[in-house]
């Protein structure tokens, strides 16, 4: 016999998937002098790149489904993140190399807000919500972004 927890409505609830990637960029206003990137950006603006190891989480919203208790299955949703976003970022360079950054300044700011449009209508396909992005570019920095 089967008992359903919920019998009126299902609470909304949050749930986070973790995926790691490590990518190079340069940061770099080409508009600027060599000195006042420099200036801005310190090591970061290095002619000969620098890399990080990332750390992303990714969080959907939804009801869980009465059958199953899922939001969403997390094999699915990590296979997508996975197909959608690792792929194209791992071991890339993100000025070169990730065809959703080209042209976009490399910030880990405008990489969360691309990594949102890249995983938006698809996530929503699986019968969710995407409700934020999270990447840590180092254990003391990172960045989350909400789809404003």
């Amino acid at each position: 016999m089967v008992i359903y927890l919920y019998e009126k409505k299902m609470p909304l609830v949050y749930l986070t998937r973790k995926e790691q990637f490590n990518a190079a960029h340069k940061l770099f206003n080409p508009l600027w002098t060599e000195e006042e990137n420099e200036r801005v950006f310190g090591p970061c603006s290095n002619k000969n790149w620098h890399g990080h190891n990332y750390d992303l989480w990714v969080t959907v919203k939804g009801q869980p489904h009465p059958d199953s208790g899922f939001v969403v299955d997390l094999k699915q949703l990590s296979t997508l993140i996975r197909a959608r976003v690792i792929d194209k970022l791992d071991h890339k360079n993100l000025n070169l190399d990730v065809a959703f950054m080209e042209g976009i300044f490399s910030s880990t700011e405008n990489l969360a807000v691309q990594v949102w449009g890249q995983l938006q209508n698809p996530i929503s396909e699986l019968g969710c919500t995407l409700h934020s992005i999270r990447i840590a570019e180092t254990e003391r920095n990172s960045v989350e972004y909400f789809g404003d």
